[in-house]
């Protein structure tokens, strides 16, 4: 069975699915792989690295693809600007697909029924349920630990004020403000890094769990009297709230946002489109030069204006809304990410190669499409509801 490791062509996208240290295991399980040439220059791994790990070096991808009974990738196939193809239609027919797939969000249905006509086997990894066998497995964690990180880095990037507390002849600079919304992994490693930087931060977070732990690392937590029962769901995640309560947190987040320098959002329920929870006319109320990232923008996005896959200006606030941001973190991301997705390949076949073990709970939360149906409920509730386009 050979798997197929191709170069991610996301605009900034310098990650890769497989290192020569995965590449070993997948041998040693009985794969065979094959890994498309300079897919690892991002990150410094050269074609002869994965040579004398055991992989083919393949040059040409439409090959690669056509070939491979199993692919793996670090982010959803985009349209392929060399070749003029889209990545799904270069799968072979009823091959397998992992990668990050965020199906529920409205710019992958059209992908999520492509796979689905083409009878691809196609599984997400940001689907990978939050139980204990599988945390090595759990690559949304990894990615939003860098995530978290890097936002904020790049939000000082944007920031056209200093972050810390700065004292001069002329007086001292206020420190900077920042406004952390959803405290999961992202959220609280975003917390972190402002703190280190010299910022004031503020928290929210429907959870009550949540908002303990921002509160540990230095986070003035900002209180929604929410029951519990209505915001926490399976596993610690966020449930979806209704309409109602959307409103209220809105309202909740407003003041706090006027007074903020930086905004990071990162409110997400699993496998669904994000939740808007910042407007446009809350938006507007923001200070001139203030910065929003959206971390949230591969579920759809938690701000109304944000633009997926670039840095946009709107009402004089700087919106992020980058798809990729640990692709700006390769190195450290892509080995998290590699050793993730192979154990993840390893329980997949741990009845052996060849033998997908369809029935695992891992692999039932994260399959999206099987034998020409979809069977990912985030992406199905989506659709039904009418936000595909």
């Amino acid at each position: 069975m050979l798997i197929g490791i191709p170069k991610e062509i996301l605009s900034e996208e310098k990650r890769v699915a497989a290192t020569p240290e995965t590449v070993r295991k997948y041998i040693d399980l009985g794969f065979e792989v094959a890994v498309e040439s300079s897919a690892g220059e991002g990150i410094a791994i050269s074609d002869d690295d994965y040579s004398l790990a055991g992989a083919t070096i393949a040059t040409d991808v439409e090959r690669l693809l056509a070939e491979s009974d199993m692919v793996l990738k670090v982010k959803q196939p985009v349209f392929n600007q060399r070749l003029d193809k889209h990545e799904v239609n270069l799968l072979r027919d009823g091959s397998i697909l992992i990668t990050f797939l965020h199906p529920a969000a409205p710019e992958s249905h059209d992908i999520v029924k492509r796979l689905s006509d083409k009878n691809i086997t196609a599984l997400t990894m940001d689907g990978i349920p939050r139980i204990s066998r599988a945390q090595r497995m759990d690559a949304l964690s990894s990615m939003s630990t860098v995530t978290g990180y890097k936002s904020v880095i790049m939000a000082a990037n944007q920031l056209p004020t200093f972050i810390p507390m700065i004292g001069t002849a002329i007086g001292t600079i206020k420190p900077a403000k920042f406004l952390v919304v959803g405290a999961g992994v992202v959220g609280l490693q975003a917390i972190a890094t402002a703190k280190r930087l010299g910022g004031i931060v503020k928290a929210i977070d429907i959870r009550n769990d949540a908002c303990t732990e921002a509160g540990s690392l230095g986070a003035k937590v900002v209180e929604f009297d929410i029951p519990q029962e209505l915001a926490v769901g399976k596993g610690g995640y966020a449930k979806a709230l209704e309409d109602e309560w959307i409103e209220i947190e809105q309202h909740l987040i407003g003041p706090h946002l006027e007074e903020a320098d930086v905004v990071i959002l990162s409110a997400l329920v699993p496998g669904e489109v994000a939740p808007i929870l910042v407007t446009e006319k809350m938006v507007a109320k923001m200070k001139p030069g203030s910065v929003i990232m959206d971390i949230s923008i591969d579920q759809g996005g938690n701000c109304e204006v944000t633009e997926a896959g670039r840095f946009s200006q709107r009402l004089g606030v700087n919106i992020c809304g980058i798809q990729n941001i640990p692709g700006r973190m390769a190195v450290h991301a892509s080995w998290l990410y590699a050793n993730n997705i192979y154990y993840y390949v390893e329980n997949l076949f741990k009845n052996g190669v060849g033998e997908l073990d369809l029935k695992d709970e891992i692999v039932i939360n994260s399959l999206v499409t099987h034998r020409s149906t979809i069977h990912h409920q985030g992406s199905l509730k989506a659709m039904r509801g009418g936000l595909s386009n």
